[in-house]
């Protein structure tokens, strides 16, 4: 059985972690499979947009405890280097590729589990689904980008909050936070990020590759190199088919076709 399954059609990549009997938590083998599925959808260009999702009643519940207890009890955690190995690349995968991602957030998303959905662009939640921060409840940092994400959809107080002192934040809380872009009923899950990611795939994805760059610089670059980055930003997208095409459109009062080039 494929721990992570990877389906594309229509210019939508979709990636499901495969586990539903563990809550679809991450031992060595599901993190390097997620990783490399992650990798490949993001450098396959028939694929337009991405969606991420879980099997089950869960999302992804994070590290599998099972497994890392055996490495405690070894002498040797193995935390740097599965945060270095297997996290880290596909966390930065999610949030740099040159296309939009959609989590699917199907049931409850933890520890790492939620960082992986804090690094898509959208989320839309189920409404019995939730987000925990879980990783001081187990005596650890934060992993998977979630110092960085975190913060930037919360802010520093309310990020201080819920990685100190965790606990499972509902649906409905989530998107008053913005941790979730919407809620809907646990059927509508799948089938409203399918929507979007049809959408965003019949979209202007060369824009959307920028956009996703430009805010991830402003992120950690001042006005000044913001601005200039932005320049650069426009320069490229201005000069593609895919501008030139909607302009023409535009002006000829006809629909649009993005292209992707």
């Amino acid at each position: 059985m494929s721990l992570v399954r990877y389906e594309s059609d229509d210019g939508v990549g979709v990636i499901t972690l495969d586990r539903p009997d563990s809550m679809n938590s991450l031992d060595t083998a599901t993190k390097v499979a997620l990783r490399d599925v992650v990798l490949a959808a993001a450098a396959d260009e028939a694929v337009r947009a991405v969606v991420l999702t879980g099997s089950g009643r869960a999302f992804c519940v994070g590290q599998d405890l099972k497994e890392h207890a055996e490495a405690l009890a070894s002498g040797d955690s193995g935390l740097a280097t599965t945060v270095r190995e297997h996290y880290n690349p596909t966390v930065k995968a999610l949030l740099t590729m040159r296309k939009p991602v959609i989590a699917a957030v199907n049931g409850v998303a933890a520890g790492a589990g939620a960082s992986y959905a804090f690094a898509c662009d959208f989320r839309v939640v189920a409404d019995t689904a939730g987000f925990n921060l879980a990783f001081a409840a187990i005596g650890l940092s934060s992993d998977t980008g979630s110092s960085w994400t975190l913060p930037r959809l919360v802010g520093w107080a309310k990020a201080r909050e819920l990685l100190f002192r965790p606990r499972t934040v509902p649906a409905d809380e989530a998107l008053a936070l913005g941790l979730a872009t919407e809620v809907v009923a646990p059927a509508d899950v799948l089938p409203r990020a399918m929507e979007l990611a049809h959408e965003f795939a019949a979209g202007p994805t060369l824009a959307y590759a920028a956009l996703r760059q430009a805010l991830e610089f402003s992120a950690t670059h001042g006005l000044d190199e913001s601005l200039a980055h932005e320049a650069d930003m426009m320069q490229w997208t201005g000069g593609t088919d895919d501008h030139r095409g909607a302009v023409e459109a535009f002006l000829a009062k006809r629909p649009v076709v993005f292209r992707g080039r």
